[in-house]
């Protein structure tokens, strides 16, 4: 009897972690599951709590899997809402920022690799003050230097911290698209980047294994339960009120990392 319980917390929990880490765990699972399906920046909160539960790294290797099946979920219900010409405007400048994010991580041991999440996060915060003081609100359509260092920070954040959120989804906001053109441009935008991410965790900073990809598999059911009740939630909320929850998701994500 023992032995058979032990297999079964062996499955359930293969990282072999205090089973109250377990539930944060699945609680950032489901969170990123309503972020995903429309509650844009929400799953912000998951970096600080995975990080100072799992270390920098490795938080960062846990979350990757998680963020690419809220992305495939999205894509389901949203793909036909998306714009490709925002994605081709800031994805090579992306691609970039991970290729220079992905060389500095290798060499930079667990401290650094937070301070450099939370810087990831404050240069997103910067944006958003400095546009609403200056109040250009069509800076990051029309400035192409902008843009192109827009998207080069935002591949750099997106692979140290899966943090690129608060950046991407400032520059959608820019464009005032509506509620679901912004949810299925992001999510196609979102599921190139950490698709293109995977193998860099997996083989370079070996961040991604086994026992952690067992862990995403054992809690998807709870990521997919957040995602129903985010498109749930996300139908009822006008476009305004949509637009301030976003902004306000990504300002105090920022917050709270700054806290950390």
């Amino acid at each position: 009897m023992i032995s058979f319980v032990v297999m079964i917390e062996s499955i359930i929990n293969p990282l072999q972690t205090d089973w109250s880490i377990w539930v944060i765990t699945a609680f950032c699972a489901f969170v990123t599951g309503l972020s995903k399906a429309g509650l844009k920046g929400f799953a912000m909160i998951n970096i600080p709590i995975m990080a100072h539960l799992y270390g920098g790294m490795a938080s960062v290797g846990i979350l990757l899997p998680f963020l690419i099946f809220g992305d495939a979920f999205a894509l389901i219900y949203y793909r036909r809402n998306a714009q490709w010409k925002h994605i081709r405007r800031l994805l090579p400048w992306a691609l970039a920022g991970i290729v220079i994010a992905t060389l500095v991580g290798k060499y930079i041991n667990d401290e650094q690799f937070r301070i450099s999440i939370a810087i990831s996060i404050l240069v997103c915060l910067a944006i958003i003050v400095y546009r609403d003081i200056s109040g250009k609100k069509e800076l990051m359509t029309n400035n192409k230097w902008f843009n192109n260092s827009l998207g080069l920070s935002g591949g750099f954040a997106t692979m140290i911290g899966n943090a690129a959120g608060p950046i991407f989804n400032l520059y959608l906001m820019s464009m005032r698209l509506p509620k679901n053109v912004f949810i299925g441009t992001s999510a196609y935008f979102y599921f190139i980047l950490n698709t293109t991410k995977l193998p860099i965790h997996v083989f370079y900073w070996h961040s991604i294994s086994l026992k952690t990809v067992q862990l995403n598999f054992i809690l998807l059911p709870i990521l997919i339960l957040g995602a129903f009740a985010g498109k749930k939630i996300v139908k009822y909320i006008p476009e305004k009120a949509y637009r301030i929850f976003v902004i306000g998701a990504i300002a105090l994500s920022a917050v709270v990392l700054l806290l950390k």
